[in-house]
């Protein structure tokens, strides 16, 4: 499962998020894939301007999942937020997307990872579960060096991780397959430019820790990606599901 954070980008040439789209439309490893875009409704530099806009209108008329992230300027934390501004944002947001899509998000992922009890239950009162990853590409870096060396290293131990958890029973089925969730940022130009590869990555080290694939890897229905998003959901802040890199320290 294809997640991309902090987007859509407002370039106006070279816009990473309109090459993420293109690639994942058509793609040497398996054409039509459906991804879930966290998006930043009001970002200064994304979302909030008409570039933005657009481009999520655009993702959800490609079948993709429309979800949030954040609506604020700023990449803000939900949980230095005072219980009434965060209430405000996420009705802000819910608001954007339904009147960008049509439809209201059900699913959010806090920026930072950065969540508790208190802002949980807040996105269970605007009708979002939270999703978390599984396997994250480590792209978070969006300025001066946020290439990469270690894409498939990364993914293998990550996955490695993942495979443990799916073994043990530890992870949800939906339709017949397991979901993994993996995290990318669409307005990393390095990402958008590797995601072919990245791809590829994921396909062979999945085949070299022996975990059985499924005909079609990766979702390419919209229905069945959102069904398989919820079952992934964290449903509990008694819940501590482990978050990525520092993240996990940071928070937990």
């Amino acid at each position: 499962m294809l997640t991309f954070d902090d987007g859509p980008s407002a370039a106006g040439s070279d816009n990473p998020t309109e090459r993420v789209l293109a690639t994942l439309a058509r793609n040497g490893h398996q054409d039509g894939i459906k991804a879930v875009f966290f998006t930043q409704t009001r970002a200064w530099h994304g979302g909030g301007t008409d570039i933005g806009r657009q481009l999520i209108r655009r993702e959800h008329a490609d079948g993709h999942l429309v979800a949030f992230h954040s609506a604020t300027p700023l990449h803000a934390n939900h949980r230095f937020m005072s219980p009434a501004k965060l209430e405000e944002t996420l009705q802000r947001g819910v608001d954007d997307l339904s009147g960008l899509t049509g439809r209201a998000p059900s699913l959010v992922r806090p920026p930072f990872w950065a969540y508790d009890a208190d802002t949980l239950a807040a996105y269970h009162r605007h009708g979002m579960q939270m999703l978390l990853t599984d396997l994250n590409a480590n792209d978070g870096k969006i300025y001066g060096i946020n290439f990469s060396w270690h894409k498939r290293a990364n993914m293998l131990a990550r996955l490695g991780e993942t495979r443990r958890r799916w073994a043990a029973g530890a992870m949800a089925a939906v339709d017949g397959n397991t979901p993994v969730v993996v995290t990318f940022h669409d307005v990393n130009g390095y990402t958008a430019r590797h995601l072919e590869e990245y791809l590829g990555i994921l396909l062979d080290v999945a085949r070299e820790l022996e975990m059985p694939l499924a005909a079609r890897p990766f979702y390419d229905q919209r229905d069945e990606l959102e069904r398989a998003a919820l079952a992934s959901t964290v449903r509990s802040g008694d819940l501590r599901p482990p978050l990525p890199g520092l993240w996990n320290w940071l928070w937990q």
